[in-house]
């Protein structure tokens, strides 16, 4: 197997996986606060505690992923052009 088409596959097989997580789960932590939702602060004796509801994510921990949200687009367009 050339090196090329090795490396054709290897794009595809993460590409199709990629794909597969979307649709099983289109949702995926938020970047920013981990999923938590929140900040984390200390406080003075060093314990953590939540701080600011993340501003990303609205406090949800939750945001749709990049190909989902991608996958949403081509669909409304789609059906938007079919009227």
């Amino acid at each position: 197997m050339t090196p090329a088409l090795l490396a054709i596959a290897c794009l595809f097989a993460v590409t199709l996986g990629y794909v597969g997580k979307c649709a099983v789960s289109p949702f995926g932590d938020c970047r920013k606060c981990r999923g938590l939702g929140h900040a984390l602060k200390t406080d003075r004796t060093g314990k953590p505690k939540p701080g600011k509801v993340c501003r990303r994510c609205h406090g949800i921990g939750k945001r749709i992923r990049v190909g989902r949200r991608l996958y949403n687009r081509a669909t409304h367009t789609y059906r938007a052009g079919t009227r």
